[in-house]
């Protein structure tokens, strides 16, 4: 039986050689940081884009009263609508959207942006039940899904900072 291997782009950064898997992993976890990242960024100062300016953080505007308070007629409805625009929520919600993104657009923590983001992902997940298009699956899932993919792949040593000797000797910098 003929075995076949991967072709390996040689980068010359770190000991192993990049498949063109490597990259696929590298571009999606740059690009979900870059979701996450950006919903930061446009919450924070209403760029015009899901948040008006008048909305905007900075404003004294809650990112998460306008998801939350949608919630009210869902299957989870009362308990999330009762969240919405409570200053500890906004908080943990903008920490988790910045820390989440700048984890996966830089390569490092994956572990603990996959746990953190997943639970995130989950959590607005369960907000619309019952979903509108599906019965179960929309893309905050898959988000996920792909999140945990990100970090047992190690997706963060390819064009990212996993690589550096700190995140290599540190567990929960990976």
């Amino acid at each position: 039986m003929a075995t076949t291997s991967k072709p390996a782009i040689d980068t010359g950064v770190g000991k192993a050689a990049r498949t063109p898997v490597d990259y696929v992993w590298a571009v999606a976890r740059i690009s979900i940081g870059w979701v996450f990242l950006w919903a930061f960024l446009d919450k924070t100062f209403g760029w015009g884009f899901a948040t008006p300016a008048n909305r905007a953080w900075i404003e004294g505007g809650s990112p998460t009263t306008g998801f939350l308070k949608g919630t009210g007629e869902n299957a989870l409805g009362g308990f999330f609508s009762g969240l919405a625009g409570q200053a500890w929520v906004d908080w943990l919600f903008m920490a988790g959207l910045l820390g989440i993104g700048l984890a996966l657009v830089l390569g490092v923590g994956l572990r603990i942006a996959a746990i953190a983001g997943t639970a995130m992902l989950v959590l607005m997940w369960a907000a619309e039940l019952p979903l509108a298009n599906n019965p179960f699956m929309d893309e905050h899932l898959i988000y996920a899904i792909v999140l945990i993919g990100l970090a047992l792949a190690g997706a963060g040593t390819t064009l990212g900072l996993g690589n550096l000797p700190i995140i290599q000797r540190s567990t929960w910098l990976k």
